[in-house]
């Protein structure tokens, strides 16, 4: 039983880290698309197109994610001693593990950043040029 019970609750603390990455992403993304929306608006003025603009916002959130990642997966190597009497039935350096997690937290943070990046494409560039 008790195997069992600390699955779930590692589960339930992995869901909810994951919920917790997810929405700071999305903030801390959508925070720098509302600062930005009127450099956007320049941009798109001067002849950017919106597929540039969705581009530059997504490598931004890409580069963090990725920062992000390579962090967690540092700390969790770090950490697998600790863990590893908390593990049932797996090694604690499982490849499985740390290939689809990764891969998993990386698809959850694009599309996380992809909402405010689809929102710095709607920017009306002459809001922007009359505020300059």
């Amino acid at each position: 039983a008790r195997p069992r019970f600390l699955a779930l609750l590692m589960t339930l603390f992995s869901g909810v880290a994951l919920t917790i990455a997810t929405v700071g992403i999305y903030g801390v993304i959508s925070y720098s698309v509302a600062r930005r929306s009127k450099e956007f608006g320049l941009r798109m003025a001067l002849g950017a197109r919106r597929s540039d603009v969705l581009g530059l916002v997504m490598k931004q959130g890409a580069i963090l994610t990725a920062i992000g990642i390579l962090g967690g997966l540092g700390a969790a190597f770090g950490l697998t001693r600790l863990m590893a009497t908390l593990l049932y039935a797996i090694k604690p350096t499982d490849p499985p593990t740390f290939t689809v997690v990764p891969l998993m937290l990386a698809a959850v943070a694009l599309i996380a950043s992809y909402i405010p990046a689809r929102r710095a494409t709607t920017v009306d560039p002459m809001k922007s040029l009359r505020y300059e």
